[in-house]
């Protein structure tokens, strides 16, 4: 009752990220393969859709490339398999994953208006992506695409067949650690502490990266033990030893939760607010994270 009662509020005095009509804030992740989404915010996921909030990630390309014994059709179906299986342990709404090739991704038209399509069909609030700085073309081209969809989603005569967006939703970028031409900032940092297991849960689901693809990259494949129980532990030992919160992290986090809380996080997820886009307040910020915390 409380929170429902908070939700009416929000939407009364047109507050808190402008969410849609059914009072329900509409998240689109977009990352550039099928595991991308949940290894950047599969935690702050997790928290929106346990609160009731719509989430639907989407995977740019197909993921066709991504394993050292296997590839094209068969691994696409893997793949896409693997990120419904995550989606139904993270409860998340709908995982789409879109028919364009690993590793040839390109900015182009005909993808841009692809992106414009699921951000107005899922009527977004809230859209997330990498920065167009990383090292992977697949990830750097799905900023750039996602920048150059950010304003054209409420153009009317842009994609016509799918009626624009009334209001230009927020975007924000995933964390990451490059620093040229310039360090992510964490403007808004989310304690994952409570669904840090399911994040494990679900990148367990992955098994033909977790398990086989990147550790083959990282060439320490013959450290993933056999058994299914041995590898889950073995991968949460892993993803515990790569979670680093910074003072820029912890800051951030003490700015939405108070120094107190922001001393005891465990396990946080960052996001930078993008220039492009409608620009969230403070006040809105604090007013959802409040209702997930």
């Amino acid at each position: 009752m409380k929170h429902f009662i908070l939700l009416n509020m929000i939407f009364l005095i047109g507050f808190a990220w402008g969410q849609a009509q059914n009072n329900q804030l509409r998240v689109v992740a977009i990352g550039a393969h099928p595991d991308d989404c949940t290894i950047k915010m599969g935690g702050t996921a997790a928290l929106l859709a346990q609160k009731g909030y719509a989430v639907k990630f989407v995977s740019v390309t197909n993921g066709d490339k991504g394993h050292q014994n296997m590839g094209g059709g068969p691994l696409a179906k893997r793949r896409y398999q693997e990120t419904q299986e995550a989606a139904r342990r993270l409860g998340i709404d709908k995982y789409v994953v879109l028919n364009n090739h690993d590793g040839e991704l390109t900015p182009n038209l005909a993808v841009r208006k692809q992106l414009i399509r699921e951000i107005r069909e899922w009527n977004a609030d809230v859209v997330i992506a990498p920065r167009p700085n990383d090292y992977h073309p697949d990830h750097r081209y799905t900023g750039v695409l996602v920048q150059d969809a950010a304003y054209m989603v409420i153009v009317p005569d842009v994609l016509p067949q799918v009626p624009a967006l009334r209001k230009n939703p927020v975007f924000l970028y995933f964390q990451d650690g490059f620093q040229r031409p310039n360090p992510f900032t964490p403007d808004i940092t989310i304690d994952i502490s409570q669904t840090f297991d399911k994040k494990v849960d679900a990148m367990d689901a992955y098994v033909s990266q977790v398990y086989e693809w990147l550790p083959w990259t990282n060439h320490n494949l013959d450290q993933v033990p056999e058994g299914k129980t041995e590898r889950k532990e073995w991968l949460r030992n892993s993803m515990e030893e790569r979670t680093h919160i910074s003072p820029a992290m912890r800051k951030s986090l003490a700015k939405w939760y108070g120094e107190d809380r922001a001393e005891d996080v465990k396990y946080a997820e960052s996001f930078e607010i993008c220039e492009y886009g409608r620009q969230p307040t403070d006040d809105e910020i604090r007013q959802l994270i409040n209702d997930v915390r």
